[in-house]
């Protein structure tokens, strides 16, 4: 598995526990690297993503929120919810990840986390995500 893979998890493992567990960012981030050795590319670039995600997730939830239609945020499963929020950040950030890439990223994580139908549930939305945003910077 390849180092960003590897972050993306890490991210999602802590931001899993930043929603559910309702820890401080801080707090997840001593905690999570004294219990998960990982090289420091890894470590670098899944903090990146996950105080990212944390600093922008009012605005990410409502993106997500605005392509669920009968689904609120809170019944959707953590998993799922924090996939997508991953991934939205990475959609809005200026990481130079192509979006098929990332929503690629999001599925298998999605895979291995979740199941395969949440896989086709994150998928859907983050194609309608991908679409709005390429019709946004279109305008610009």
């Amino acid at each position: 598995m390849g180092l960003r893979r590897t972050a993306r998890e890490c991210a999602l493992q802590m931001l899993y526990e930043y929603d559910v567990g309702k820890h401080a960012l801080d707090m997840i981030l001593a905690s999570f690297w004294e219990m998960n050795e990982q090289p420091d590319k890894v470590r670098e670039f899944a903090d990146h993503l996950f105080t990212g995600t944390v600093t922008r997730m009012k605005e990410i939830d409502r993106i997500i929120q605005a392509h669920t239609k009968n689904w609120r945020l809170s019944r959707m499963a953590a998993v799922d919810r924090n996939v997508l929020r991953l991934a939205v950040y990475e959609l809005l950030s200026d990481v130079k990840t192509p979006d098929t890439v990332v929503i690629n990223e999001a599925l298998e994580i999605a895979k291995k986390f979740s199941t395969n139908e949440s896989a086709q549930f994150v998928n859907g939305i983050l194609d309608s995500i991908k679409n709005d945003l390429l019709k946004e910077r279109a305008k610009e």
